[in-house]
């Protein structure tokens, strides 16, 4: 028999797979983001598996394709069913041409051409006998009796194949897993959890006492091992500890520690995690003995039992019957329901599970179907689960699994009438959901913004399902991204030759492939504030509902909520990283403005002197080399070229206004490491510049930050505070080398300086000879001063930097122009990355922070790399399409939407009701964020102001496009005649265009917190008027000669449309935002009680 491989329940018999030993050759730009969940050794052990699949509806050609984007080594189909029009609706792989052909044949060459390393092959004649070869086998349309004969022959197999069963019926699905009688978790997929330790006691057992900023998340029994322990040295031997009694920031040890030494300081505690063995019960046992299931609503615990008769009952019905119970059939829902009482009745005697007679009607009348969005949400959880039975990584479902959405059924019940099949490609869809709401999905208009992995999902789903897939139905795709070669493996909709094209274009393309009734259009536009000449009110007011993802930068967020929220649509939000997805419904009226995300997405504050000074996690390290990569690189070339282009401007800009000194010698900082001293014109100056930035990093800095803090003082270097240690530049270190060679090349790119071919050779050569025999240069006077300096405060001669700048201009070749570095993830030969892991690597050596990490690990935590797996996504995408069901139909409630939380590691599955808006009640009115009132009339600045005083609401200013059209409070002002129309001062002051079909402005209010409005908070923080603009006439220069306002919307505080008081500053002064640096140029006086006043607002 052949021998267990580690790290799984089995392991192939076949003499063709290579031993784990074996070295497998993976791509790691084209694998870059799997490789970043799963590591080399899963993706190696991936490569080695062989998988069959049996049945080709959609769940099961969904899960093959998740397989293969994963990149195992083979995939075997199996189905003994033909190709019948209805399959279309969930299998993606089908066209009409295909309707009578085998299923599992009609799939092999759509999938084949998905990853050609993959081996994708048919199998005939199944039979359990043939399952040896696999590693993990998959049923998704086989009886109970089949399925228990095949999973008695895998478990008792030596080794155990995994078996997985998984059925997608209507809006209900389940899985089973039987992994074989012990199968070894090699690795959860946990990071180890650490402690700082603060105190030791000499005692049996011993006392350890941590610092108190986290709760610890050690368990008892858990494993760990000492590191760094002063003083306690005997806990430093690196032998592993038992630990037990733990508490919220201590525990005990299990060592007799009374015979060593006193504990000093420092020290840091480790968890060793263990490998984990988990025990299956076959299916013909766990039928009757589930045990446990995994939750997926926690408020319907009773539900899996249900299901769990549900199911049986359905695999009686079949075999008595010969079929599915009738879409809407009473007389077979009532067999179904019979049916599933005897099962209750073998379980136990009985009681096992409450009957539900409604939610078995439902399960009956939709059993005959495959919808797609269930076949998407099962196949990410299954294919994730081959994942973990081909490689012991992650948690496995141990063992049952129910999953159901009755809530995406239409409110009004369906008539038998209504489900009557159509003969065409929608007939499952139909089938479920009726006539009316399948057209209600053809004329939808939808607009999604990306085409990534999950946008791929997506926009795949939606062609299957056959929205916007009638002529009044449009779907809308926009992503200004070009494809790469490091999203092939995750973006399926993707080939090799598609590398360089737009995004948008090749995935819209690839929907119209899936089905040519897609009516879809492409776009390369961002979509955000003043780009509106396509995405305009008339495109915005015309949607149904939009898909997006969070933006990853605040205005962006900001800029997409605002939209739907002044449109009324309906946004559905979802997000995945690594193995976890999650959703949030925005639905307008029903749920919160922003759903279960929060806030925009802001940058964590991370405290500045940590990081420059003490940082003690790898994760400080690559926030510093981030920074360094973009300020050496990026902001440096664009200042120099920014002070080159306008000298007196760029110098009044440093001068004009109160800025911080620390920001102007930033800046200026900059600049003179670019052109001052002696200027890179050679490679050979680039690398002695890197030898000179290699020595400030890693020695100059840190016998600074040694001679004012020494070691000895105890009561500054505590926990979490590292003393650090300097190291000098070697050239037999190859971690140096590589900085110095990545510092080097980086910096000529942005001088234009050609490299060398043979750079290799002679680097250290000119790195030698600089260090035996430079001068003391410019450089080094730096460096010197810095030496001899508080390292906790930056000085800077700014006029004396001033004066060089100047003069040095002189000496500049006509035309100089820096080249700003634009980082490219995907390239892993253009050094972007070995810089910043570099110098995180090195600055970790100086503080003993451990472990290292390579490029791969460098690109995540530096936040240049987003873990994706395809599991996830389809995970994602399937919950989102889901709860688009219920927003095109129409009439749910609040209760009906899901917001939902799945995470494949673990694994763990969550969806909970969205929280309703914020409701704000004053003197007998109340409203929502998603409420307004409506004007007729030509509102002037005096009718607005009045209106808003008979409802006891006084402001003291309005804002515009987030400039300040009004303010009693400012001298500045111009004051405006009340006859004045608040659309004129919105033109004047904001300079609103009405060009093209703009309709509608925004006019934002300010309460006075001194009037009668103090008492109510918050109440109209920001308020918002929506003006509506007839058709106006318009003279030959474009003014607009005639408008009136349509409406008035009011709203409680939510950050609407992102009116910070940095916008508001921007808008108006002119000014320039770079991180937390403000510099004014031109606009209003520098008055700092002016700027403090703005701050104040947000």
């Amino acid at each position: 028999m052949p021998k267990k491989e580690p790290g799984s329940s089995s392991s192939a018999s076949t003499s063709d797979i290579p031993s784990p030993s074996d070295p497998l050759e993976i791509d790691e730009e084209l694998y870059c983001q799997q490789l970043a969940v799963y590591g080399i050794e899963t993706i190696r052990k991936l490569a080695r598996s062989n998988v069959l699949i049996s049945g080709l509806s959609g769940l099961g050609s969904e899960i093959a394709k998740n397989l293969v984007v994963v990149g195992v080594k083979s995939v075997t189909l199996h189905d003994d069913e033909s190709v019948q029009l209805r399959d279309l609706s969930s299998n993606f792989f089908l066209s009409e041409d295909d309707v009578g052909k085998n299923r599992a044949l009609a799939c092999v060459p759509k999938l084949q051409e998905l990853k050609d390393a993959v081996s994708v092959s048919t199998l005939t004649d199944l039979n359990p006998s043939k399952l040896s070869g696999f590693q993990a086998v998959v049923f998704t349309d086989v009886s109970l009796e089949k399925a228990i004969e095949f999973d008695d022959y895998c478990h008792n197999h030596e080794p155990p194949i995994a078996f997985i069963k998984a059925e997608v019926r209507g809006l209900f699905g389940t899985i089973f897993c039987d992994f074989g009688p012990e199968f070894t978790i090699v690795d959860d997929g946990a990071e180890p959890h650490v402690g700082i330790i603060v105190s030791i006691s000499n005692g049996n057992p011993a006392e350890v006492d941590c610092l108190g900023t986290k709760e610890l998340e050690f368990q008892d029994g858990d494993l760990v091992v000492f590191s760094e322990v002063e003083g306690m040295t005997e806990l430093n031997d690196g032998q592993v500890r038992r630990i037990k009694k733990v508490m919220e920031y201590a525990f005990t040890l299990e060592d007799d520690t009374t015979s060593f030494g006193g504990y000093e300081s420092r020290g840091i505690v480790t968890q060793v995690k263990q490998p984990k063995v988990l025990k299956f019960k076959p299916l013909r046992d766990a039928l009757k003995d589930p045990g446990e299931f995994l939750p997926s609503d926690l408020c319907k615990f009773d539900r899996p039992q249900l299901f769990h008769l549900a199911f049986q009952a359905l695999d009686k019905f079949r075999n008595d019957f010969g079929r599915f119970p009738a879409s809407g059939s009473l007389e077979d829902a009532e067999k179904l329901i019979s049916l599933a009482v005897e099962v209750d009745v073998n379980i136990g005697g009985g009681g096992f599970a409450e009957i539900d007679t409604k939610l078995l009607h439902q399960f009956a009348s939709g059993s005959g179907a495959v919808l797609n969005p269930m076949a998407a949400v099962f196949s990410g959880i299954v294919g994730e689960e081959v994942v973990k039975a081909c490689t012991g990584k992650f948690h496995p479902l141990h063992q049952f699994f129910y999953f159901q959405s009755v809530e995406s059924l239409p409110v009004e019940p369906l008539n038998p009438g209504d489900v009557e099949p159509q003969n065409c490609r929608y007939d499952d869809q139909i089938h479920v959901f009726g006539h009316k709401l399948h057209k209600q999905l053809e004329d939808a208009k939808v607009f999604i913004l990306g085409s990534d992995v999950l946008e791929c999902e997506l926009l795949k789903n939606l062609a299957i399902m056959g929205v916007c897939c009638s002529a009044e139905g449009k779907l809308t795709i926009t992503d200004d991204n070009f494809i790469e070669k490091s999203n092939l493996r995750q973006q399926f909709l993707f080939r090799d030759g598609n590398i360089g094209e737009a995004k948008s274009n090749v995935a819209a393309d690839a929907g119209t492939s899936i089905n040519p009734s897609l009516h879809v259009e492409a776009f390369q536009i961002p979509v955000r504030s003043g780009a509106e000449d396509v995405f305009n009110d008339t495109f915005w007011s015309h949607l149904d509902v939009v898909i997006a993802p969070p933006p990853r930068n605040v205005e962006a967020y900001d800029y997409i909520l605002s939209r739907c929220l002044y449109f009324q649509k309906p946004l559905l939000m979802s997000r995945i990283l690594g193995t976890i997805c999650s959703t949030a419904m925005v639905i307008p009226h029903l749920t919160q403005y922003y759903g279960m995300f929060g806030d925009p997405p802001v940058n964590e504050s991370v405290n500045y002197r940590t990081i420059q000074y003490f940082p003690h996690k790898i994760d400080h390290c690559f926030i510093l080399a981030n920074a360094e990569f973009e300020n050496l690189f990026v902001k440096a070339p664009n200042e120099v070229n920014t002070f080159i282009s306008n000298p007196s401007d760029y110098m009044s800009l440093m001068t004009s206004y109160d800025i911080e000194l620390a920001n102007i010698g930033d800046s200026l900082g900059r600049i003179a490491d670019c052109i001052l001293g002696k200027r890179c014109q050679t490679f050979g100056d680039c690398v002695a510049w890197a030898v000179v930035k290699f020595e400030d990093y890693f020695e100059y800095r840190v016998q600074r930050l040694a001679v004012v803090f020494p070691e000895d003082d105890a009561t500054f270097w505590h926990a979490p505070r590292r003393f650090p240690e300097p190291f000098d530049f070697s050239f037999t270190d190859p971690a140096h080398i590589s900085f110095v060679t990545a510092a080097s090349i980086l910096r000529a790119e942005t001088f234009g300086i050609p490299i060398p071919d043979s750079y290799g050779d002679i680097l250290q050569d000119i790195a030698f000879e600089f260090l035996i025999d430079r001068e003391n240069t410019a450089a080094d006077k730096i460096l010197s001063d810095l030496k001899s300096s508080d390292p906790l405060v930056k000085r800077y001669d700014i006029d004396g930097t001033k004066r060089e700048l100047k003069r040095c201009l002189r000496m500049l070749p006509p035309g100089f122009q820096m080249k700003p570095v634009e980082f490219e993830k995907g390239d892993n030969k253009n050094y972007h990355m070995d810089f910043i892991a570099g110098l995180a690597n090195l600055r970790a050596r100086n503080y003993r922070i451990r472990p290292e990490v390579d490029k791969l690990k460098a690109k995540v935590l530096s936040g240049r790399l987003i873990p994706l797996i395809p599991s996830s996504a389809a995970l994602a995408a399937g919950f989102v399409c889901l709860e688009l069901y219920k927003v095109l139909a129409g009439g749910h409630s609040r209760e009906d939407y899901c917001n939902s939380h799945g995470n494949l590691l673990t694994p763990a599955f969550l969806v909970h009701k969205p929280l309703p808006p914020k409701v704000t009640e004053y003197r007998g009115m109340s409203w929502t964020v998603w409420d307004h009132w409506d004007f007729n009339e030509d509102l002037t600045l005096g009718e607005l102001l009045q209106w808003l005083h008979e409802k006891h609401i006084h402001v003291y200013g309005f804002t515009c496009e987030g400039l300040i059209i009004y303010n009693t409070e400012n001298a500045f002002m111009p004051k405006w005649r009340p006859n004045k129309r608040v659309v004129d001062i919105a033109r004047i002051v904001a300079k609103v265009s009405w060009a093209g079909d703009r309709k509608e402005i925004y006019i934002y209010l300010k309460n006075d917190d001194s009037s009668e409005c103090h008492g109510a908070k918050n109440l109209l923080e920001f308020a918002c008027i929506r003006c509506g603009l007839a058709e106006a006439g318009r003279d030959r220069a474009g003014e607009t000669t005639g408008a009136e306002i349509k409406e008035l919307s009011l709203v409680s505080f939510e950050r609407v449309c992102g009116s910070s008081p940095e916008r508001l500053l921007k808008a108006k002064s002119k000014v320039m935002l770079s991180g937390n640096d403000v510099k004014v140029s031109t606009g209003i006086p520098p008055e700092k009680l002016l700027l403090d006043k703005l701050r104040e607002v947000g």
